[in-house]
């Protein structure tokens, strides 16, 4: 009996290098069903995140998708040297109307699985944030062809927000850092991963 795998919708983050898979990848998402929006992006990543994913780049493809199951196998044909990231959306914390366009996503991970009242906790945090649109809770998979030598281990409690603003991104970096500061002021360990700032959208 074959194994049912769960599929959600979610994130993923490809590095855009400029070459044969890289554009061909873009093609393919402008013209899939499965993707919902699409947007050139730069890449920042923390100080914490950076020494499991040296190979990280500047120039990314992000892309809203409906099903993992066809991302992955997406990421596998156009499999690259740098790392590819896919956020699975297990739980939307909350999702709104805010004035403004979507600018700035930013990944943070939970450096201890929490419970169900810290998740709250979380959630009331970020929705007191004017800006963020959207917050969901998932996990992460990587794709590489040259897999990091450091597991990263803290990929099953990823947090995902979206920043509406017409502020630079600069400044919205600085409003997640507040953001992520508050969080921890509640004694809960909230990381920023990654920080993306769209550039233009494709689709």
């Amino acid at each position: 009996m074959s194994k049912l795998t769960l599929s959600y919708s979610g994130y993923v983050v490809a590095p855009y290098l400029h070459n044969h898979r890289s554009i061909e990848l873009k093609e393919t998402w402008i013209n899939s069903k499965n993707i919902e929006k699409l947007f050139f992006v730069t890449g920042t990543f923390s100080n914490e995140s950076k020494p499991y994913f040296s190979d990280s780049t500047n120039h990314y493809l992000l892309a809203k998708f409906k099903d993992s199951a066809l991302i992955s196998q997406d990421l596998a044909m156009y499999n690259q040297e740098k790392t590819s990231f896919v956020f699975n959306i297990k739980d939307d914390l909350f999702k709104r109307e805010v004035k403004g366009e979507t600018n700035f996503v930013s990944v943070y991970y939970l450096e201890y699985g929490e419970d169900e009242e810290d998740l709250q906790v979380i959630a009331n945090l970020l929705i007191k944030r004017e800006k963020i649109e959207k917050a969901g809770l998932g996990n992460m998979n990587t794709c590489c062809l040259s897999p990091s030598k450091f597991t990263f281990p803290y990929s099953e409690n990823i947090v995902v927000i979206e920043v509406a603003s017409e502020k630079s991104h600069q400044s919205l970096q600085k409003y997640c850092e507040q953001t992520r500061r508050d969080v921890n002021r509640k004694g809960l360990t909230l990381t920023n991963l990654m920080s993306l700032s769209l550039l233009d959208q494709l689709k």
